[in-house]
C-alpha cells in the first residue's frame, strides 16, 4: 500500500504564490515517477508536472516558467512551487505516483486563485 498526503493549498490572489506538498508513505522507496495533476471544476484531471528518474522535471506548457517541482528523498516528499498564479490555475491538485502497476492518488488540495 502506499499514501499520498497533499497540503498546501489555500486561497491567494492572483499574481500570488503557494507551495504544494506531498508526503509519500508505505511500500514507496523513490520520489521517482511523482507528478502533480490538477482538475477544475468540469474539466479533466491534467498533468502539470512530473519528475522523472535522476531528477529531471516536466511541465505542462500552461504552468511552464511560473511553477517549479522539486523533491526530498529522505522526506520522501515532492513539492509543488507555484508563482504568478492565475485565475485559471484553480483546480484540486493531487498528488499521483504509478507502482507495480497500480495508480495512487492523493485526496487532493483545494487551490482558488482569485482575481
Amino acid at each position: 500500500q502506499v499514501q499520498l498526503v497533499e497540503s498546501g493549498g489555500g486561497l491567494v490572489q492572483a499574481g500570488g504564490s503557494l507551495r504544494l506538498s506531498c508526503t509519500a508513505s508505505g511500500m514507496i522507496f523513490s520520489i521517482d515517477g511523482m507528478g502533480w495533476y490538477h482538475q477544475a471544476p468540469g474539466k479533466q484531471r491534467e498533468l502539470v508536472a512530473s519528475i522523472t528518474r535522476g531528477g529531471a522535471t516536466n511541465y505542462a506548457d500552461s504552468v511552464n516558467g511560473r511553477f517549479t517541482m522539486s523533491g526530498d528523498t529522505v522526506k520522501m516528499t515532492t513539492y509543488l512551487q507555484m508563482n504568478s498564479l492565475k485565475p485559471e490555475d484553480t483546480a484540486v491538485y493531487y498528488c499521483h505516483r504509478v507502482l507495480w502497476g497500480v495508480d495512487y492518488w492523493g485526496k487532493g488540495t483545494l487551490v482558488t486563485v482569485s482575481t
